[in-house]
């Protein structure tokens, strides 16, 4: 049975699909930008936009149920492949081994013409008993 995943503000609401979504003992997140909770990205660079998709990724993924330590696949978009290092950066900080499977591509643009970063994950739920 598929379960909807939201968090509060919602701002996936508008344009019909779901931050999330739980599939027995699997969570399938959205991708997550650098989006503060008024919807905008987030003012201060790549970094900054980095810091809070992670941040909006943690938010989602423990809605679901699960957290950061049981992403088991990520794919990390970027609108230029020179803040590579940025996101080696960011991995180190929000993962932890064993590391997820990880997919990074550059891509021509994001849903919203500041957007430099957006990622999504595949995560394990576990039981109360496996946390």
């Amino acid at each position: 049975m598929l379960e909807r995943i939201t968090t509060q503000p919602d701002n996936y609401a508008p344009f019909l699909l779901s931050q999330g979504i739980r599939f027995g003992k699997l969570l399938f997140i959205s991708g997550q930008a650098g989006a503060g909770d008024d919807g905008r990205i987030v003012e201060g660079g790549f970094r900054a936009q980095g810091e809070q998709a992670f941040a909006n990724l943690r938010r989602a993924l423990e809605a679901g149920g699960s957290s950061l330590k049981d992403v088991i696949k990520v794919t990390i978009f970027v609108t230029d492949m020179g803040n590579f290092e940025e996101v080696v950066a960011l991995r180190r900080k929000f993962f932890s081994a064993p590391y997820p499977a990880d997919t990074i591509a550059e891509i021509k643009a994001l849903y919203d013409p500041k957007a430099m970063i957006e990622i999504e994950a595949i995560a394990a739920v576990r039981d109360d008993a496996e946390r």
